[in-house]
C-alpha cells in the first residue's frame, strides 16, 4: 500500500515524538527537549535527545537520527509500511481505503498466500508420515536434526504425479489457483496438470514478513534432471528480489546478529546451527541488485561467504562489480572466503564450530577484494604493468555511483599504490578519475594546514608539519656520513628482518598476506630493498619455495642482505620464521611480528607528533599527551620483550604425509 503525503502528515502531526520514543527510552525533560540514554548504545551519560518541534530525535552516541518512522524501523527492525501500520493503530488513524484494483489484488494475493501455506503444511506432515523415511534420512546424513527441521518447516514431496494436487482439491482449492501459486506443471501441451515438486526435500521460502511464498526442492534420486528446483514466478514470489531465510535473518540482525549470506539452502541450516542467525542465500542464482538493495536494510555491512575455489572467487569477484554502482556512505561488503572444496555444511561436520568461526573472523572488507582482484589481473614486474594495474583500478573506481565514496575510494587506493610501488620513497601518486579529472592525492601529499577545524594562519600549523616517516632529528650530514651512523644502518631491526625472514622461508605467506607485507613500511634501507624484491618476486612468479626465494634475492644482488637476515634468529626459541615450521605456528608468528610492528610504528609517529606538539605549545594538554604515549610506548615495549618467545610450539617440525 502506497502512503500519501498528506496521511504521512497527519499521522506525524497526531503523535509526538517524545511519545513514541518514550514506549522504549526512558526519557526526562530538559528545557524544550527530552533527553535519555541510547537505545542503540550502552551508555551511561544521557546523549539521546528528542524535539517534538523538529518532529525529530538524535542520537549523538550512535551518530543516528530521524522521525517517528525511522525511530520504529531502526529499533524494532520494521518495514517502513509496517511502521507507518503501527503508527497509525497507536494515533487511532484508519489507514487510507485502497483503490478497487488495489483491492482485488492484495484479495488475490491473500488467497495465493493461504493455498501456499497450505502446501507447506502437507509437505511438512509428508516428511513427518512413513513415507517421508528417506528425506529424514538424508537430512539425518546432513546433521539436520528434527528439531532444526521443525524450525526451518522443511517437508518432503513424495515421488507422485498428483498427491499434492488431490489434496488441495479436497480442501476446495481449485486447480487454476494451485497453477498460479507455481504448485502444478501446466501448459498447452500438457493434458492434466501435474504436481511440479515430486520425491524431493522440501525448503519453504518465505518473504520478509515470514509468510509462505515459495518452494525450494531438493532431489533425492541422483538421475534427476535438475538437482534444485525452485517454484517459478509468481505474484506472491520473485526469485531474485528475496532471500531464503530473511525473516529470520532480520530479526537476527536487528539484536546485531553479524548477516551472512551463503550459496544454498542446506548452507544456511548450516551457519544458523554454528550460530550464525542471520544467514541467508540467494535462490539457486547469483546474488542480484535487489537482492543486496535487501541485505543493505537490513544491515550496513552485510558478509558473503564463498567457495574458497575458482568459482567461488569468480563469484565474489562478481559480487564486487554489483556493489560498486550500489555503494552509499556506510554501506559495504564484508567477503569470506572457505576452504577450497568446501561449502559452510561441509566445513561445519568436518572440523565442527570452531573452523566456521575462524573463516567469518578472517573476513575482509570490499576495499580489500577489489584491491587483490586488480593486483591478481596481470603481472606487476614492468613500469607498464604497473601503470596498467593503476589505470584498472582508476577504472573500477569510476564506476563507484557515489561521490563521496568514489573519492575516498581513490585516497586509499593511491596510499595503497604508494606503499606497494615505492618504499623507500614518497612520491604523490594520484589516480586518474574514470569520469575525468584528478583523483585526491595521497594522504602524504595533502596540505595539512587545510586540515578541517585549523585556520592557515593558526600558529600550531604556521611552520610545516614534519613527514610522518621523518625522524625527529635529522642527523647532519658529517654524523650521517661517519663509520658510526653508517654501522648503526647496517643492523637491520630484529621485528623487521623476523618479518623478512618469515617471508623468504615460507613463501605461501604471500598468497593471502602480500598487502599486509606491502603495507608494512620498513625503515631500514635495505630491509626496504628485500621487501619491495619479495613483492615483485611473487608478483611474477619466480619463486615458489624457499630456496628458490633465497636464489631469485642472489640474482639482484640482495644476497649478502639475505644471508644477514637469516642469522638474526640465534636462539631456537623463535622457530617460526625459519624453513621447516609448522605452517600453523607461522602463520600465528606472522600475525603477532606484523602487529607488534604496526604499533610500534604507530606509536613513534604518535611521540614525534606529541613531541612536536609541546614544543610549539608547552600546555598542560599537551604534556599529558606526550606522558601518555610514552606510557603506552613501554607498554609495548614490554610486549616485544616477549619476540624471543615467538613461536615457542614450532619446534614441531613439519608432519610428512
Amino acid at each position: 500500500m502506497r502512503f500519501s503525503p498528506q496521511f504521512l502528515d497527519e499521522l506525524r502531526a497526531r503523535l509526538a515524538v517524545s511519545d513514541v520514543v518514550g514506549r522504549r527510552v526512558k526519557l526526562k525533560k530538559s528545557g524544550s527537549e527530552w533527553r535519555g540514554l541510547s537505545p542503540f548504545n550502552k551508555e551511561k551519560t544521557p546523549s539521546f535527545f528528542v524535539n517534538d518541534q523538529k518532529s525529530m530525535w538524535f542520537d549523538f552516541s550512535a551518530g543516528k537520527n530521524g522521525n517517528i518512522f525511522d525511530f520504529l524501523m531502526l529499533t524494532e527492525g520494521l518495514s517502513f509500511p509496517e511502521a507507518v501500520e503501527r503508527l497509525a493503530e497507536q494515533a487511532g488513524l484508519p489507514l487510507p481505503k485502497p483503490s478497487r484494483e488495489d483491492t482485488a489484488r492484495d484479495e488475490r494475493r491473500k488467497t495465493l498466500n493461504e493455498i501456499v501455506e497450505l502446501a507447506a503444511k502437507f509437505f511438512e506432515d509428508a516428511l513427518a508420515s512413513r513415507a517421508g523415511a528417506r528425506a529424514r534420512g538424508y537430512l539425518a546424513d546432513r546433521g539436520i536434526d528434527p528439531a532444526t527441521q521443525l524450525k526451518f518447516r522443511l517437508g518432503y514431496a513424495a515421488n507422485e504425479r498428483f498427491a499434492l494436487k488431490e489434496h488441495m482439491g479436497k480442501l476446495g482449492v481449485a486447480t487454476d489457483a494451485m497453477i498460479e501459486a507455481g504448485l502444478l506443471v501446466a501448459g498447452e501441451d500438457i493434458p492434466l496438470p501435474y504436481d511440479r515438486f515430486r520425491e524431493r526435500v522440501m525448503f519453504p521460502i518465505s518473504d520478509v514478513r515470514n509468510r509462505v511464498i515459495a518452494f525450494g526442492g531438493r532431489a533425492l534420486e541422483k538421475e534427476a534432471q535438475a538437482k534444485y528446483l525452485n517454484s517459478p514466478e509468481t505474484p506472491l514470489f520473485h526469485k531474485g528480489a528475496t532471500l531464503y531465510n530473511i525473516a529470520s535473518a532480520r530479526a537476527a540482525a536487528h539484536k546485531g546478529a553479524q548477516v551472512v549470506a551463503v550459496e544454498g539452502y542446506v548452507d544456511v541450516i548450516a551457519m544458523v546451527q554454528a550460530g550464525y542467525e542471520a544467514t541467508v542465500a540467494p535462490l539457486g542464482t547469483a546474488l542480484t541488485g535487489d537482492q543486496l538493495v535487501l541485505l543493505w536494510k537490513i544491515a550496513d555491512e552485510p558478509m558473503l561467504c564463498f567457495d574458497g575455489d575458482v568459482a567461488g572467487r569468480r563469484a565474489a569477484y562478481r559480487a564486487i562489480d554489483l556493489a560498486l554502482p550500489l555503494l552509499k556512505p556506510g554501506k559495504s561488503l564484508k567477503f569470506a572466503s572457505l576452504p577450497q572444496g568446501q561449502d559452510p555444511d561441509d566445513l561445519l561436520r568436518a572440523a565442527g564450530r570452531d573452523a566456521v568461526h575462524e573463516v567469518i573472523g578472517g573476513a575482509r572488507p570490499l576495499a580489500h577484494m577489489l584491491w587483490m582482484r586488480e593486483a591478481e589481473a596481470g603481472s606487476l614486474d614492468t613500469p607498464e604493468r604497473r601503470a596498467a594495474f593503476e589505470a584498472r583500478l582508476a577504472h573500477v573506481i569510476g564506476s563507484i555511483g557515489d561521490e563521496s565514496v568514489r573519492r575516498y575510494y581513490r585516497d586509499e587506493f593511491a596510499d595503497r599504490l604508494r606503499r606497494l610501488f615505492a618504499p623507500g620513497d614518497r612520491p604523490r601518486v594520484r589516480l586518474r578519475s574514470a569520469r575525468g579529472g584528478l583523483g585526491a592525492s595521497s594522504p602524504w601529499g595533502r596540505d595539512r594546514n587545510r586540515l578541517p577545524g585549523r585556520k592557515p594562519g593558526n600558529l600550531a600549523w604556521s611552520s610545516p608539519r614534519p613527514h610522518p616517516d621523518e625522524p625527529y632529528v635529522a642527523a647532519s650530514a658529517q654524523l650521517a656520513s661517519s663509520p658510526v651512523h653508517r654501522g648503526h644502518r647496517a643492523a637491520i631491526p630484529r621485528r623487521e628482518a623476523l618479518i623478512l625472514q618469515a617471508v623468504i622461508n615460507h613463501p605461501w605467506l604471500l598468497h593471502d598476506h602480500l598487502e599486509e607485507l606491502a603495507e608494512v613500511e620498513l625503515r631500514h634501507s635495505e630491509a626496504a630493498k628485500v621487501k619491495a624484491a619479495l613483492v615483485d618476486i611473487f608478483a611474477h612468479g619466480s619463486a615458489t619455495d624457499a630456496e628458490a626465494m633465497i636464489v631469485e634475492l642472489g640474482r639482484r644482488g640482495l644476497g649478502e642482505v639475505s644471508e644477514r637476515i637469516q642469522k638474526v634468529i640465534t636462539t631456537p626459541s623463535v622457530w617460526a620464521a625459519k624453513a621447516g615450521a609448522a605452517p600453523d605456528d607461522v602463520l600465528t608468528t606472522w600475525k603477532q611480528l606484523v602487529g607488534l610492528h604496526r604499533q610500534a610504528h604507530t606509536l613513534a609517529k604518535e611521540l614525534r607528533d606529541a613531541e612536536h606538539a609541546l614544543g610549539r605549545e608547552a600546555t598542560e594538554a599537551n604534556y599529558s599527551w606526550l606522558q601518555d604515549v610514552k606510557a603506552r610506548l613501554d607498554l609495548h615495549e614490554g610486549a616485544e620483550a616477549l619476540i624471543e618467545g615467538f613461536g615457542t610450539l614450532s619446534g614441531r617440525p613439519v608432519r610428512s604425509v
